[in-house]
């Protein structure tokens, strides 16, 4: 949730690479809805990709699977970053929100 002068940082981009963000005092509205099921599926795919590359790395793998893995692995690790950053800076507002205190 965040407060009224707060903004949330969306898990997607905008067409010209800048953040977007939300602003709304409800966190089960449907952009907050879409942007939390956004995360969770960014966050399954990194884990996944993570798997993969475990096995990746314990075969000889071909030079132009592993180029195409460090790339799914930079977008992943991109998303993962920005769905760190969002929930911290929600975090924070909510240690500083009264009602949880």
């Amino acid at each position: 949730m965040t407060t009224s002068n707060e903004l949330r940082l969306l898990p997607w981009t905008g067409p010209d690479g800048k953040p977007c963000f939300l602003s709304t005092n409800d966190s089960g509205g449907y952009m907050s809805r879409l942007a939390d099921n956004i995360e969770s599926v960014q966050l399954g795919t990194a884990t996944e990709l993570l798997g993969q590359a475990i096995d990746m790395l314990a075969a000889d793998t071909a030079p132009d699977d592993m180029r195409l893995l460090a790339k799914n692995l930079t977008g992943a690790l991109r998303d993962t970053l920005r769905v760190a950053t969002s929930r911290g800076h929600r975090l924070d507002s909510r240690s500083t929100d009264h009602r949880f205190r």
